[in-house]
């Protein structure tokens, strides 16, 4: 298997459905169909260097900046990325308990109310240098804090403790 790297507009992408593309060819005419798309550096470089799957989990492609490909094909893989790599920003927390070192957390999302538990808060909360946090819950659900210094005094008051 030759592993195809992506540089610009000589492929086209059209979305399936909400996380499967199929991939066109243009200097060969190749399509595949029902493609996945995962990035290899899922936190620092969201648009760079896409790995491309096939149904068996076999990358096919890899697409190297998706600035580089043409507008429609552009939009398609950013939109499964998205879809994919979904992640919850917190706007608030509501309530914060710990039983037998499992804390159980009710927070506000943009999409809703969410419960969620943290088994291992050390693991569990990463902040990042740029006053974001990502947490990953007991369920491997991941939410993300878009910057910790702008949370309301309750809800930094119950993650300040684990930053």
């Amino acid at each position: 298997m030759i592993l195809r790297y992506i540089d610009g507009p000589e492929v086209r992408f059209r979305q399936k459905d909400k996380i499967f593309v199929d991939m066109e060819f243009y200097h060969s005419d190749e399509v595949f169909h029902d493609m996945e798309l995962r990035r290899m550096f899922p936190v620092s470089g969201k648009n760079k260097y896409i790995a491309v799957l096939d149904g068996e989990g076999n990358e096919q492609a890899m697409i190297r900046d998706v600035a580089n490909l043409d507008a429609q094909s552009r939009e398609a893989v950013e939109s499964c990325l998205e879809e994919y790599y979904m992640m919850p920003k917190i706007l608030r927390f509501i309530d914060m308990t710990d039983k037998f070192g499992i804390w159980m957390w009710t927070a506000e999302t943009e999409r809703g109310i969410v419960k969620f538990e943290i088994r291992n808060h050390i693991t569990a909360v990463k902040p990042l240098f740029d006053h974001r946090v990502l947490i990953k819950d007991a369920n491997d659900n991941r939410y993300e804090i878009p910057d910790y210094t702008k949370l309301d005094k309750k809800s930094l008051k119950m993650i300040l403790p684990n930053l």
